[in-house]
């Protein structure tokens, strides 16, 4: 697991309020996440968890509270905000008849960034996709390959932040392993990482700190004492708990 580093933070949310079709989805939501920390925003569906992402990417306009990216506001230095952070969809969306590298070749000439064969393959070895699958069509890959395609893709724009939405959902132990193992080496070289998530154990195992999320609003942190990690069972029993009372209601 990644160190944490004291330092500026990174992202600054805060009294985050935010209405969607008159409904109000996240209420006074506050946290931060440093450099070179791993920060899980964690709850159940319908917590808020997509929107938060959501609303830092800037597709949706915050009713109060202030949200900054690297210092930045995010609505009135939203291109510069978007270069810096790296987005990572539950189902990540790449064409399926192209191959990896035809992917990311596509993808990085609509961002006009120019990279050479050997950057990508670099990237690609780094997330430790079989070279033998980088030129296959990605509807031959299973849910984690296309996952290390996407990161590959997000490796290569050099952005210092990550966002990643429920980014374990549909692996396999061997792939979370992997991917737990990626976005530590990620935070270990400084990028600060924001993931949200429904999955317990995954969290404790990976993150500096959690944030539990309910209807909207933080309702508790957890801080790793390191080395050690999250206690899975004091987490665990918190966010069974909000589950209770999210059912009851």
């Amino acid at each position: 697991m990644a160190n944490k580093i004291q330092n500026s933070y990174v992202i600054e949310v805060d009294s985050l309020c935010v209405e969607i079709n008159q409904t109000s989805v996240l209420k006074s939501l506050s946290f931060s996440v440093a450099r070179g920390e791993i920060y899980a925003l964690l709850g159940g569906n319908g917590a808020g968890k997509s929107t938060t992402l959501k609303t830092i990417l800037g597709f949706h306009v915050p009713s109060s509270g202030k949200l900054k990216i690297d210092g930045q506001d995010v609505y009135s230095e939203l291109d510069t905000v978007r270069q810096k952070t790296a987005y990572l969809p539950e189902n990540a969306t790449l064409y399926p008849h192209l191959s990896a590298i035809e992917n990311i070749e596509y993808f990085l000439s609509l961002a006009e960034i120019a990279k050479s064969n050997e950057e990508i393959e670099g990237a690609l070895t780094r997330v430790a996709l079989q070279s033998a699958a980088w030129r296959r069509p990605l509807d031959s890959y299973s849910k984690g390959m296309r996952q290390k395609t996407a990161i590959a893709l997000a490796l290569l724009r050099s952005a210092p932040i990550f966002l990643l939405d429920e980014p374990t959902s549909g692996l396999d132990p061997v792939a979370i392993d992997e991917f737990n193992q990626l976005v530590s080496e990620l935070a270990g070289s400084g990028a600060s990482i924001l993931m949200v998530t429904h999955d317990v154990y995954g969290a404790c195992q990976v993150a500096n700190r959690i944030g539990l999320l309910r209807n909207g609003e933080l309702v508790g942190e957890f801080e790793a004492e390191q080395p050690e990690k999250i206690d899975t069972q004091a987490v665990h029993a918190a966010f069974a708990q909000v589950q209770t009372r999210v059912t009851a209601k």
